[in-house]
């Protein structure tokens, strides 16, 4: 039990700290609530404020717990949001570098059976592919160079309903023109087919931004001074190279790759490459990108890249089963981007904690306190997803304690030893 209050008190300390540097210009009363946020989801595994508010063990009642947790999250202003964000981007910055990929993607929230929840609109369940009332997320990760694990870099929770909606795609510019400001023109960009729109191939190129984007089959491109169907160009080659990869799956596949200079018809004088890959299904898959190099190591490099993205679909799923993102219960559409946002702090928290798996003798006990089943081969181990076993560490741990984190933020009390020297 000893050892369990030991790593407790370590773990509530990590907390406060990390709390400490994203709050760092908000308010103390902001500060306390993304803190209590933060340790109630990572303890109760849950983002029912209900659940939240248990794990405090605060000395009056369980209602009023609620309530005043309810109401810091509607008073969070958006500037106040920027500010967690930017300060948390801040953190990240030492993990980018040129090898860095930032994965773009939107998800659902479905919300079935809700009827009061501010501009609830009709959206795509990805996991049924019904329509459902809910909302939509933007996310952007950026996949560490050593171990790909994912770090939250922006998110934002929108809807079609809400006042000053312009669209889809102006939402994900918001973050893509985060991401410029924020890390400027380093790394690569990937996206999937949702975003093979002219928009983005112009900011991308206005910006100087590597990208990959896969191309969907009715996209036009110039491919030897002539306009042509991409599918068309790309059932003109039949693979130059050969390469072996590992699914998301990690099944391995044989694939047959050619390089295939090509230019968008609105911008004929940018040259592009038009990577076609056979060997992931009937028709073949096609990836545009701006960046150059050697035919088959640009290949391999694009590919790989490509692939990584799928990074991003562990870490909607992570954030939606660890946590049960899809059953908070507030309403207004502010807090819930206030929630999302904490939730973001608490799956960045834990992706800084993974980067440190080989150095941190607190993160290696974590790790063996999640009592995993399998252990990964040697080689495999430092791309390990580690969030699950990372966060069921945190539960293991934390449910043990009698007391919350609020005694971090109690005042110190004066002595009543009498003092040897008067004053």
């Amino acid at each position: 039990m000893n050892h369990y209050t030991k790593l407790a008190w370590c773990l509530k300390r990590e907390i406060f700290k990390f709390t400490k540097k994203v709050c760092k210009g908000i308010g103390r009363p902001e500060e306390k609530l993304i803190n209590n946020l933060l340790y109630g989801i990572a303890e109760s595994g849950s983002c029912h404020l209900s659940k939240i508010s248990r794990t405090l063990k605060e000395r009056i009642s369980l209602k009023k717990t609620i309530e005043r947790l309810s109401r810091g999250l509607q008073g969070f202003s958006e500037q106040e949001q920027q500010k967690l964000l930017d300060n948390y981007t801040q953190m990240v910055k030492p993990y980018v570098d040129k090898r860095t990929v930032f994965v773009i993607d939107n998800s659902d929230v479905t919300k079935q059976y809700s009827e009061k929840m501010e501009c609830l609109e009709i959206v795509r369940d990805g996991s049924t592919g019904k329509l459902e009332k809910g909302y939509w997320t933007t996310e952007i990760a950026a996949l560490t160079a050593e171990s790909k694990s994912p770090l939250p870099v922006y998110d934002r929770v929108f809807s079609a309903s809400e006042k000053g909606f312009i669209s889809a795609t102006e939402e994900s510019m918001k973050g893509l023109r985060y991401l410029s400001r924020t890390f400027g023109n380093v790394g690569i960009r990937a996206l999937d087919r949702g975003y093979d729109a002219l928009a983005y191939y112009e900011y991308f190129i206005r910006n100087n931004e590597a990208f990959v984007i896969r191309a969907t089959k009715n996209r036009d491109v110039r491919y030897k001074k002539e306009t042509k169907n991409i599918l068309k160009v790309a059932n003109q080659f039949k693979g130059k190279y050969r390469i072996d990869f590992h699914d998301r799956k990690g099944k391995l596949v044989s694939c047959k790759i050619a390089v295939v200079p090509v230019s968008l018809p609105k911008h004929p004088n940018i040259p592009l490459n038009l990577i076609v890959i056979y060997g992931f299904g009937k028709d073949p898959m096609m990836l545009l990108t701006n960046v150059d190099g050697d035919d088959k190591r640009l290949a391999n490099t694009i590919i790989k890249v490509y692939l990584m993205r799928w990074r991003i679909e562990e870490y909607f799923r992570f954030k939606k089963q660890q946590y049960e993102w899809e059953d908070f219960r507030v309403r207004s559409l502010n807090s819930i981007r206030t929630l999302y946002r904490v939730l973001s702090l608490l799956t960045g928290f834990i992706s800084l904690l993974s980067e440190k798996r080989n150095e941190s003798l607190f993160v290696m006990e974590l790790i063996s306190v999640s009592m995993r089943i399998y252990r990964p081969k040697p080689e495999k181990a430092k791309r390990k997803f580690l969030h699950y076993a990372i966060g069921d560490a945190f539960f293991v741990i934390l449910r043990r304690c009698s007391v919350g984190i609020l005694s971090f933020f109690a005042k110190p009390q004066p002595s009543n030893q009498l003092s040897l020297f008067p004053a």
